[in-house]
C-alpha cells in the first residue's frame, strides 16, 4: 500500500515497558498500526529523522495518517489514542479526573522509579550500593500501593483503562526488579488478570516476538 493510501498509525517502538503501552493500546482498540522498530541498544532513537518528530530522543512515538497529528511521550499517546476513539478513557467527570491521578502516579513514580532500578540493580549491579537500596525500597513501596488501591477492586480505576496500559508493562519487569509478586496477592491477581487478555499478549509482542511473563 502506498505511504499517501494509509490511513492509519505509524508507531515507533522498541520493546520497553513504555513501548508497549502503545503497543497494548492500538491492539486493544483495534486501530490499523504499522511498526517501525527503533533499536535503543543501537542509538537509533538519535537519528534525525525520528528526531524530527520525538525530540526527546524517547520511544514511543506515533505518527496518525488520518489526522497528520505526530506525537511522543507515552502518557500523552494513550489519551491521544483514547479521545480518539472513545475507549478506555472516561469522560470528563469524577472517574476522568480519577484516571489522569493515577496516570500521573504512573508516570511519575512507577515509570521512573522502576526505571532507575532495571538501571542500578538489573544492568549495573555492585556500582552503586546506595543507589540499589534506595530503588529496591522504593519498588517495594511502589508496589505496596498497588496492592493498596486494588484492595476490592479488579482494575486501578474500577474499569479498565489506560490507567491499567500504563501501569502493566512496568509490573511486568518483576524480574528485573526483583520483586515476587507472591507477596503482593492483589496486585498479582490484576498482573494475571490482564495479561490473558488477547490484546496485551499481542502488543507485548512488538517489535519482538516475546511472551507475556507469567509469575509462579
Amino acid at each position: 500500500m502506498a505511504e499517501e493510501e494509509f490511513r492509519g498509525i505509524d508507531l515507533y517502538t522498541w520493546a520497553t515497558p513504555n513501548g508497549r503501552k502503545a503497543s497494548i493500546m492500538l491492539e486493544e482498540l483495534e486501530l490499523p498500526y504499522r511498526v517501525f522498530p527503533i533499536d535503543i541498544s543501537k542509538g537509533d532513537q538519535h537519528d534525525p529523522e525520528f528526531v524530527a518528530f520525538s525530540p526527546n530522543n524517547k520511544i514511543p512515538a506515533i505518527i496518525d495518517h488520518e489526522t497528520g497529528a505526530r506525537m511522543m511521550e507515552s502518557g500523552a499517546i494513550l489519551m491521544y489514542l483514547a479521545n480518539k476513539t472513545g475507549k478506555l478513557m472516561a469522560a470528563m467527570g469524577d472517574e476522568y479526573w480519577q484516571q489522569m491521578e493515577w496516570l500521573m502516579f504512573q508516570m511519575g513514580h512507577i515509570g521512573p522509579m522502576l526505571g532507575q532500578t532495571h538501571h542500578f540493580v538489573k544492568f549495573n549491579p555492585g556500582k552503586a550500593p546506595y543507589a540499589e537500596e534506595r530503588y529496591r525500597k522504593e519498588n517495594v513501596r511502589l508496589y505496596q500501593v498497588l496492592e493498596n488501591r486494588l484492595q476490592e477492586r479488579d482494575f486501578i480505576v474500577d474499569d479498565y483503562s489506560i490507567v491499567d496500559i500504563a501501569t502493566w508493562p512496568w509490573i511486568s519487569r518483576y524480574e528485573f526488579q526483583q520483586m515476587d509478586l507472591n507477596n503482593f496477592p492483589r496486585l498479582k491477581a490484576w498482573y494475571l488478570r490482564i495479561a490473558e487478555r488477547p490484546a496485551v499478549q499481542r502488543g507485548y509482542a512488538v517489535p519482538q516476538d516475546l511472551p507475556v511473563p507469567i509469575p509462579d
